[in-house]
C-alpha cells in the first residue's frame, strides 16, 4: 500500500519500525501557548499527511520562546499536514495561510477549527497549494514569514519548493524551516537555498536532532 502527499509516495506498512509506533496513535496532544492542542492522526489513511513529525514539534518550542515576531503578521505554513505549525502560529497573534495537497485538506481543516477558539478562526484560512503551481492564487512576495516543518525530504520537491519560496518571499520576508538532516539530498536542498536566499542556523534539537534554520532572500542584483 502506498500513501500520497506532497508529491511523495509513501510506503505504508504498520508497525515496521517500533519508534514510529506513536504516528499511528488517533491523536498527538501538545501544550503550546497556553493552550492544549489535540490533533487527530490518521496514519492510515494519510499517511505522512495526517501525523505530527518532530520538526513541527520543535518549530513550536521555537516560535513560543519568542524567537521570531508573530504578532500582527502575514504567515504562511508549507506542507502542514496536521496543521500543528499553523495552528500554533494563529494563537501567536499571526493571521496564517495553512496548506497542503488537495487530499489532505478536509482532515487539515477539521484539526485546525477544533483547536483555535471562536475568536481566532478567521485568523487561520486552509488553502490547497501542491508547490510551483498556480502560484498566482498566493499574492507574490505578500507574505512576513514562510514556515515549513519537515518539508525538505524529497528530491523531486526541491525545484518546485525553491520555485514557491521565490514567489511567496520579498527581500524582509523570513523563512523557517525545521528539518531533520537526514541523506546528502537534505545537505543539497540547502545548498540550492543558498544561492537564492541568505540561511542562518538558529536553533537545534539534540534530543530529536532537529534542526531550525532561517532564510532571507538576497537582494535582486538586477541593474547591477
Amino acid at each position: 500500500m502506498f500513501l500520497f502527499h506532497n508529491m511523495a509516495l509513501v510506503p505504508y506498512v504498520e508497525n515496521a519500525v517500533p519508534a514510529l509506533a506513536k504516528l499511528q496513535n488517533s491523536s498527538a496532544c501538545f501544550h503550546f501557548a497556553n493552550r492544549d492542542i489535540c490533533l487527530a492522526q490518521d496514519w492510515r489513511k494519510l499517511g505522512v499527511a495526517a501525523v505530527v513529525w518532530d520538526a513541527a514539534v520543535v518549530m513550536c518550542v521555537y516560535l513560543e520562546l519568542s524567537q521570531v515576531e508573530l504578532r500582527g503578521k502575514v504567515a504562511i505554513e508549507l506542507g502542514a499536514g496536521t496543521g500543528l505549525v499553523g495552528i500554533v502560529a494563529a494563537l501567536l497573534g499571526a493571521k496564517v495561510t495553512i496548506t497542503d495537497r488537495k487530499p489532505a485538506l478536509d482532515f487539515l481543516s477539521a484539526n485546525v477549527k477544533s483547536n483555535l477558539p471562536p475568536d481566532l478562526q478567521e485568523s487561520a484560512v486552509v488553502s490547497e497549494l501542491s508547490w510551483g503551481d498556480d502560484l498566482d492564487r498566493y499574492p507574490a512576495e505578500g507574505y512576513d514569514l514562510v514556515l515549513g516543518a519537515d518539508i525538505v525530504y524529497l528530491e523531486d520537491t526541491f525545484v518546485p519548493l525553491m520555485e514557491t519560496l521565490q514567489h511567496l518571499c520579498a527581500d524582509t520576508t523570513v523563512v523557517l524551516l525545521a528539518c531533520k538532516i537526514r541523506y546528502e539530498r537534505d545537505t543539497n536542498f540547502l545548498g540550492m537555498l543558498r544561492q537564492r536566499f541568505t540561511v542562518t542556523e538558529v536553533y537545534y534539537d539534540k534530543e530529536r536532532d532537529i534542526y531550525i534554520y532561517k532564510a532571507r532572500k538576497q537582494p535582486s542584483r538586477s541593474g547591477l
